[in-house]
């Protein structure tokens, strides 16, 4: 089986990779030059385990390329992104209807066109299936399409991607079979097969619900910091129920799953899904919650940023709220030191030159380098040591250092 996968991000590449591991002849499509270069030498983009070792051995049997153009094959995957809008919340699909479009020329009958981007309820048969149609297919006959989202966790995709259940969208019951047959190729959960627009809802859903329960726990910090209550122990107690699991507090959600998708569903029915657009609010106002804490524990100086990544241990800094903590305190004139040892920018600093002279260490991100740091070394480079750890990671302290987290902040209102 041939398979061209449009776009080489997050989700494209590991599928890419994947599939050529199963002996498919893949080629793996992106408009970024630089990228297409690197992927054809063996070097990715992207710091997940395992797919840096499997693209290095697919280019060398020819069985992974990667190209700035389509090429005709029997199956097209597109992971292209898929933000929202800001003016009304709404799915911004032009990128998937542009790769839908780059991939006319290079259809033909009997191929299998899957959508694995996100996208809001009703897309695939009110905006993607026009698309084909209007090139002459006919879908669930000589064209068959599907929408078949992605369930995956960062640092752990290549394993998620092969045993996750799979769900399978088609337009008709023939494009969910068809599809079904494309990621049997490696695909080793349960392939659940059902209409594109139930397959649209569940993904947004499942996120969705991701995102109302986290609501919950940053909703109850901030109770906890206003009324004078441990929060953390509030959680500890509270999940001691047998059918109680109350999440972790933190700095803001950040990925584009639980950042973006929500809205798709809230844009749909703005009237109807008040509680997933109050949770989204929730989420959002965090940056600012942890700014309004740092004032209160220094009202100035240089601050030692730990991290920028959404999610502990990876390199992938999509929609994270540590960029809008860092420009608040930026503008309410911070000096800022960004460290992070997972991203390489010029722009950041190494531990060492992140702590020099700084009056607080800010902990936005879980690495584990972050849970156990070099105090030794804290103590020599900061005056009066604050450690601000809004990922709940350190549990205890030197002496000669002050530790804030979401279970005493409430003791900064007191003083």
């Amino acid at each position: 089986m041939k398979v061209c996968i449009m776009g080489q991000g997050y989700i494209g590449l590991p599928t890419a990779a994947l599939f050529s591991r199963s002996h498919c002849d893949v080629v793996g499509v992106d408009i970024n030059e630089e990228m297409i270069e690197n992927l054809n030498k063996g070097i990715i983009h992207i710091e997940e385990p395992g797919i840096a070792d499997i693209i290095k051995k697919s280019v060398k049997k020819h069985t992974y390329k990667a190209s700035l153009t389509p090429e005709k094959a029997d199956a097209f995957i597109i992971t292209v992104p898929t933000p929202y809008i800001v003016e009304n919340y709404s799915c911004d699909l032009s990128y998937v209807i542009t790769a839908c479009e780059t991939i006319i020329p290079y259809l033909e009958k009997g191929n299998t066109v899957i959508i694995e981007s996100t996208i809001a309820p009703m897309s695939t048969d009110e905006v993607i299936k026009p698309i084909f149609e209007k090139a002459g297919f006919t879908i669930g006959k000589d064209l068959y399409l599907a929408h078949c989202p992605e369930r995956v966790l960062p640092g752990r995709i290549l394993e998620e991607l092969v045993h996750n259940d799979r769900i399978i969208g088609g337009v008709t019951p023939e494009c969910a079979v068809k599809a079904s047959e494309v990621y049997g190729q490696f695909v080793e959960g349960y392939l659940m097969l059902t209409e594109a627009k139930t397959a649209e809802l569940s993904k947004c859903m499942e996120n969705t619900f991701r995102d109302v329960n986290i609501a919950l726990a940053n909703e109850l910090a901030k109770i906890c910091a206003e009324i004078g209550v441990n929060a953390l122990d509030v959680i500890k107690m509270a999940n001691k129920h047998p059918r109680v699991n109350l999440h972790s507090p933190g700095p803001g959600v950040g990925g584009h799953c639980l950042a973006i998708d929500p809205y798709f569903i809230y844009a749909k029915a703005p009237e109807t899904a008040k509680i997933i657009k109050l949770a989204r609010d929730t989420n959002k106002s965090m940056p600012s919650f942890v700014c309004e804490y740092v004032r209160k524990i220094i009202p100035d100086g240089k601050i030692a940023v730990f991290g920028v990544s959404y999610k502990g241990n990876t390199g992938d800094d999509r929609e994270s709220p540590a960029y809008e903590i860092i420009a608040e305190l930026e503008e309410n004139g911070y000096e800022v030191a960004i460290h992070d040892p997972h991203i390489d920018r010029d722009e950041f600093v190494s531990f060492a030159d992140a702590v020099d002279g700084a009056k607080l260490i800010l902990i936005l991100c879980d690495h584990d380098e972050f849970k156990h740091p070099d105090y030794e070394l804290i103590s020599k480079k900061m005056e009066n040591p604050i450690i601000f750890d809004t990922k709940n990671i350190i549990y205890k302290v030197p002496d000669d250092m002050t530790l804030y987290n979401y279970g005493n902040l409430y003791t900064i209102n007191t003083k």
